[in-house]
């Protein structure tokens, strides 16, 4: 399990917590997270990203071209850090094009270009636990638990041109 890059003991035991879910509850959180606080929250990925969006967006078309099935995987992959193409070029990108490439995966899920998640999918208790904390941290906090949360993920790149 991957430290949080924040020293702040609330951030980091919001990400810590996050991480202990399963990974299907993981992405499901990030779904709950973007459709119950998304006029908030997610305004922040694109104008918080230092890069430019084409490199998110980019990636995003590559997962956007997959179908379902593969695009679910991927997500998972991500989250388990398994080594892939994919997995390695996610890893290279700062944190804040990380939140903008989740950004728009949610924002396809919304319009079902990437899987959409099945609509009578309920949140187990845990994970609505931590969603309801999360819910009352400051903006700020907010999106400091989304950056530590999705830092780690994705595999190291690898030198030269195998990325």
């Amino acid at each position: 399990m991957a430290s949080t890059q924040t020293s702040d003991p609330t951030i980091r035991e919001n990400v810590q917590a996050w991480q202990k879910l399963d990974t299907d509850e993981q992405l499901a959180l990030f779904w709950f997270i973007y459709t119950e606080m998304g006029d908030a929250v997610t305004p922040a990925a694109p104008n918080a990203s230092t890069v430019s969006p084409e490199i998110a967006e980019g990636l995003f078309n590559q997962v956007k071209d997959l179908k379902h099935e593969q695009q679910l995987q991927l997500q998972r992959d991500l989250i388990n850090r398994v080594d892939n193409q994919i997995s390695r070029q996610y890893g290279s990108l700062s944190d804040t094009t990380k939140l903008l490439f989740w950004y728009r995966l949610a924002q396809g899920m919304e319009n079902t270009t990437i899987v959409p998640m099945p609509p009578e999918y309920e949140l187990g208790s845990q994970a609505k636990r931590l969603l309801d904390k999360i819910k009352t941290l400051s903006f700020e906090k907010q999106i400091t638990v989304f950056r530590d949360y999705v830092s780690p993920m994705g595999a190291e790149p690898k030198p030269g041109a195998e990325i």
